[in-house]
């Protein structure tokens, strides 16, 4: 925990006050903390404030603080330099108020400043700097004080369980608590901690960050309770126009008992959803943002981001409907009493409109305002439904001629079964449905209220049960007491009545003409729209009704959709909407997703023919319900520790069933608009998909996908392997990632959807190894394989030397069957500069690979592999993961050049981020190499060109990056290995960059067999189905090679030669087991053919495929503890140098290849 060492945090600007008992001596300022003390010390701080009166006030910062907050206590206020340099830790200030204000520090004990903490509050102020930049948060930790260090009577900064802990944004008082970490409690006391940090998962989007900005500055914020933000919304948005111009033509088609079961569907729908809704609700605290909220937290941003912009723009279209619903009503009265003002269309549009406008203004006055109207139009509609109620009791005279003659049993048994007329079952369902929508009309509004989690499942289950229980009522009353047919004449002659048989009969009408009659009749349940309001006390009233339910709908409507689509914007799903996240004002009110809205409606509204929208409109809602069902259902699948929702009363396969049922409801609604919706969730699930958003909110995605991996990881475990279904799963010694990116290239070539990749990083050289570093690391460098689009895992170990951490990783490397099976390395270009033991090192973890039952795969360039000498200006991470348009490559030298051994050794933290380069990958580019020249920055920063070494080696690096041509791959198969030499070169050539090239096959005979081997190999390749392009029988392998190349070797290993001969037997003994990698004249002589057979496989080399694109060649053995390393390294050197990229392979003698099916 590095901090600056004499500065401290600049105080709070708006609380000057408080630098007052912040700094007991402002013209001292006391020595900053050191890397090596801890934020705690368990210093006794009621001891040394005891002592405070006899101190100066210098000794005064230093004995009443623990040692790594003195920096913090003497920062006075005219030290504006100190707010720019930001501390990476924790700085305390203990507050020990003096009620004075002299200044001077008082005990705990002390009457706290009103507006203060108390005395046992210790201030602290971090810098997080988030992708929003640095905010700041402030923490009140009490358990600094003696009080809190006394816990359970003992000394100690351990905290007890709290609240405020576990707080992402700001707490109650707009503060956030955080424990002592783990290093604090348990680093000794001389070591760094580890830097402060949330635990995983608790990190803040932007959105979030925003949220704790706003919760900072709650005062005056407008908060719901469940009455007035969830179950008043959601009656007025279920109660829509239907109820009194639809329901009762309803029961004329489909008759009492059918109308019911409509009724009772359509409830069991939003029932299911509700029950799910309130699941998910009470799964944790909701913010705003609605359905959007509840399922993209739960389903992740894919699903949440296709559905929250349809759900938004289907609210938005839902205003123009209803409104043009409430115009028609209007104009229709004008209608009645001669009063159009132009032509009924064009009515529609200019009282539309004006509707539109005073409905913006009451929601952009305010939510508060908004609820008054809302409860306002509630109050208008339940006394409508009275009045409906109320008129059915009362029989007048003068309606009976048009169908309504009070309750009845006979009228009740005529009306109970249906009379579909032009219609059906399901379209009469499909006309109903959209009714009993609107249930997430509260929880659109999530953020507007005070207790989310109690709100939503309260007010929305109750508003479903208020509203089922008066659309049943109405379709039971209208049933009863109302004839389906009435031809609105009073006068009726007693001999019709004779052969009468309808209800209406014994009231003295008869209506039987009304069937016969080409046009009906104008009255009666099937003929008149209007018949709630002539059944009613006051008919009026009855239109009030329908304008308030049109009204209070649309209103819903045009805050929902903002709200929902705010939420959306926020979370910057979809990047060019930015600009509609921002909010104004104390409730944060989303004024540009106002206009968006309004002008959204308007448009429809000017196209006033809503029939064709109407059913996709219904569609879209039925969506985002189908997916809050499924959201349950997926949750209670994945068995997440994290779904646990305090509302008890769902089930997950009633949820599922919900979900089906939804999706049932939508294609019996309208197919076409089924189709539609469908088609658009899934465009946006796919594009949602591919950008990737940075987002972690911890979905059941995920946590069922966890749950997969592990199932069918076990599942795999109880299977035999086959060979069949061999995959090559490397363990690729990379050390950092970047570090050498050919390796990393070529061996994702050959993996790539194919195999397992470990990227496996020892790292030695440490006396006291920081694990916090190790998984740091392991976590930024897994982020950039994947920014990279490289299908791997780097796993790091601490070890003391590279081949102990080798046998780490071959041991423990890998879960269950996905454990790597081949050791691949990069080839040691330096062998022959370091100390030799290295390379004692280098063999041996060849040797531990094959005893571990590996293959072994070493990869050789001419030009080397290790590029984590060159460095970018910027951090290596961070030019990485700029955007891949970037061509050029800013590098920079540093002294300490690494070798090519599979680990780059950094001594320190500091090191190791420099040893790492910036080598900018373009996969779309096909890794074309730079045309400018590559630059490096010496220590004045001046920009200047790179050496040819590096400059070469940068170029072969990317090599592997780009697509490789019509070349060929020449495999040379000189020994049997179970047939791993020749799959690797058949993964490589099926892949995109390599499809290209041409396998040449290369294999050792005998010169008078020639013919009848190559004949054999190719009925072998054949069989294995592998194609190839030649076949070549090298008949002069042991042909001797020549002199010069003899010679040459004998050079290269002179120094490392033990000469025995030339000295005492105990000496020579005693220097080989100083030395064990020097070479014996004894093994020399017995080798030598072995030695003349590699020199002669590089003049082959060099004669057939000097100009191939990668050469795959059979590794040649040493048996252990007989051949020298030393001896074994020059056989490699020889031959493999000055060739193309050469990949020696050397399979476990395992079969990898079969011909049975």
């Amino acid at each position: 925990m590095s901090a600056p060492s004499s500065t401290a945090l600049a105080p709070k600007e708006n609380a000057p006050a408080e630098n007052d008992f912040l700094a007991p001596d402002a013209g001292q300022k006391p020595p900053g903390p050191t890397h090596s003390q801890s934020r705690f010390q368990v210093d006794l701080v009621a001891e040394a404030a005891a002592a405070v009166g006899d101190e100066s006030p210098s000794s005064e910062a230093s004995t009443t603080v623990p040692s790594s907050d003195k920096a913090t206590l003497g920062a006075p206020p005219e030290y504006p330099g100190t707010s720019g340099e930001e501390a990476k830790g924790r700085f305390r200030v203990v507050n020990f108020i003096d009620p004075s204000g002299a200044g001077s520090p008082a005990s705990p004990e002390s009457t706290p400043v009103e507006g203060m903490q108390n005395g046992d509050t210790v201030m602290s102020e971090t810098s997080l700097h988030s992708s929003t930049g640095g905010q700041h948060h402030y923490h009140y930790d009490t358990h600094t004080n003696t009080y809190y260090l006394r816990t359970f009577g003992h000394n100690t900064i351990d905290a007890v369980p709290n609240i405020d802990f576990y707080r992402q944004t700001a707490a109650p008082l707009g503060e956030k608590l955080i424990r002592p970490t783990l290093s604090e409690l348990h680093d000794e006391l001389d070591k760094e901690p580890f830097e402060d940090g949330f635990a995983n998962g608790d990190e803040l989007t932007p959105a979030e960050e925003a949220a704790a900005k706003e919760a900072a500055d709650s005062k005056g914020v407008v908060k719901f309770g469940w009455i007035k933000g969830v179950l008043v919304r959601c009656m007025l948005n279920i109660w829509g126009v239907m109820l009194f111009i639809r329901m009762s033509w309803i029961v004329g088609q489909a008759g009492i008992a059918l109308s019911c079961l409509i009724v009772a569907m359509a409830t069991v729908v939003t029932t299911i959803t509700g029950l799910s809704t309130s699941a998910i609700a009470t799964n944790g605290f909701v913010r705003g943002g609605g359905a959007y909220y509840l399922i993209s937290r739960s389903l992740g941003p894919e699903f949440g981001g296709s559905i929250g912009l349809i759900f938004a723009f289907a609210n938005a279209v839902a205003v123009a409907m209803y409104v043009v619903g409430f115009a028609e009503t209007v104009v229709e009265l004008l209608e009645s009493v001669d009063a159009i003002m132009t032509d009924e269309i064009n009515d529609i549009r200019i009282i539309g409109t004006i509707t539109v406008i005073l409905l913006l203004g009451i929601s952009v006055a305010g939510m508060e305002w908004e609820a008054k109207a809302q409860i306002f139009l509630l109050f208008v509609l339940i006394t409508a439904i009275i009045n409906y109620f109320i008129g059915t009791f009362i029989p007048v005279q003068s309606k009976k001629s048009t169908g309504f003659f009070g309750y009845d049993g006979s009228i009740m048994w005529e009306n109970m079964g249906p009379d579909f007329r032009k219609e059906t079952f399901f379209s009469v369902f499909a006309i109903f449905f959209p009714a009993a929508t609107g249930i997430l009309a509260g929880a659109n509004i999530s953020g507007d209220l005070a207790d989310p989690q109690l709100a939503i499942p309260r007010g929305t289950l109750l508003a479903i049960l208020i509203t089922g229980i008066v659309y049943l009522g109405v379709a039971v009353s209208t049933g009863s007491c109302i004839v389906r047919d009435a031809s609105g004449n009073d006068t009726v002659s007693s001999q019709f009545l004779v052969n009468c048989t309808d209800a209406s009969c014994k009231f003295g009408y008869d209506f039987s003409s009304c069937k016969s009659v080409k046009g009906g009749c104008r009255y009666g349940l099937h003929n008149d729209y209007q018949v709630m309001s002539m059944v009613s006390g006051f008919g009026p009233i009855i239109t009030a009704g329908i304008f308030s339910a049109t009204l209070s709908s649309a209103l819903a409507s045009l805050v929902s959709a903002p709200k929902v689509f705010q939420a959306l914007c926020k979370d910057n799903i979809y990047p060019g909407l930015g600009m509609f996240a921002k909010g104004y004002g104390k409730n944060n009110e989303p004024l540009r997703g106002y206009i968006l809205t309004f002008v959204i409606a308007l448009v429809f509204i000017l196209i006033a023919e809503l029939n064709i929208i109407a059913p996709i409109i219904s569609n879209f809602f039925l969506a985002s319900y189908a997916l809050i069902n499924f959201s349950v259902f997926h949750a209670s699948l994945a068995n997440s520790p994290g779904w646990r929702p305090s509302f008890k009363y769902y089930n997950m396969w009633v949820s599922l069933a919900g979900a089906v049922l939804c999706c049932v409801v939508m294609f019996v609604i309208n197919w076409w608009a089924a189709l539609f919706t469908n088609v658009i969730v899934l465009a946006l699930y796919i594009y949602v998909s591919y950008k990737k958003p940075d987002v972690n909110w911890g979905s059941s995605t995920q946590a069922l996908t966890y749950h997969q991996a592990l199932t069918h990881t076990l599942h795999l475990s109880g299977v035999e392997d086959h060979i069949k279904n061999f995959r090559p799963q490397c363990l690729v010694m990379t050390g950092y990632p970047n570090s050498r990116p050919a390796l990393l290239d070529l061996v994702h070539s050959f993996t790539k959807n194919v195999g397992l990749m470990i990227c496996g990083h020892v790292r030695t050289g440490y006396r006291r190894p920081n694990f916090k570093d190790l998984a740091t690391d392991q976590s930024r460098y897994q982020r950039w394989l994947l920014k990279n689009e490289t299908k791997a895992f780097y796993t790091p170990v601490f070890a003391e030397d590279m081949r102990q951490g080798t046998q780490y990783l071959l041991q423990a490397a890998g879960l269950g069957r996905l454990k790597p099976n081949i050791l691949v390395l990069g080839f040691k270009n330096d062998w022959r500069d370091g100390d030799m033991m290295n390379v004692e090192t280098y063999m041996s973890m060849i040797h531990d690979a094959f005893d571990f039952q590996y293959g072994a795969v070493i990869l050789r360039l001419k030009e080397g592999l290790d590029v984590s000498h060159i460095h970018g200006q910027d951090d290596l991470l961070s030019s990485q993961e700029k955007s891949s348009g970037m061509k050029d490559v800013i590098v920079s030298i540093d002294t300490s050049k690494d070798s090519d051994v599979d680990s780059s050794k950094p001594s320190s933290k500091a090191t190791s981020l420099q040893n790492s380069p910036a080598i900018q990958k373009d996969d779309e580019d096909d890794g074309k190499a730079t045309a400018q020249p590559l630059l490096k920055k010496d220590k004045k920063n001046m920009t200047v060109p790179l050496n040819v070494s590096d400059q070469r080696l940068l170029e072969a690096s990317q090599q592997f990056q780009k697509k490789q041509g019509k070349g060929t791959v020449d495999v040379w198969w000189l020994f049997d290995d179970g047939g791993l030499t020749l799959l690797i070169p058949y993964l490589l050539t099926n892949k995109k960059r390599w499809k290209d090239c041409k396998i040449r096959v290369f294999i050792g005979g005998k010169i008078n067999r020639i013919d009848h081997d190559r004949r054999a190999m190719a009925t072998l390749l054949s069989k294995f189905r592998i194609d190839f392009s030649d076949i070549t029988v090298l008949g002069d392998i042991n042909t001797k090679p020549k002199k010069e190349h003899i010679s040459a070797f004998e050079e290269m290993i002179e120094p490392y030669r033990l000469k025995e001969d030339d000295m005492e037997q105990e000496a020579a003994e005693r220097l080989k087991n100083s030395e064990p990698w020097r070479i014996t004249d004894n093994e020399l002589e017995l080798y030598r053919a072995k030695t003349n057979r590699q020199i002669r496989l590089n003049e082959l080399l060099k004669e057939h495929s000097n100009t191939a694109n990668l050469i795959v060649m059979s590794l040649p053995l040493a048996r252990k503890g007989a051949v020298s390393s030393a001896l074994y390294m020059a056989w490699l050197e020889v031959l493999s140098k000055e060739l193309p990229p050469i990949l020696l392979v050397r399979g476990n003698h395992q079969s990898v290849l079969t011909f049975y099916s």
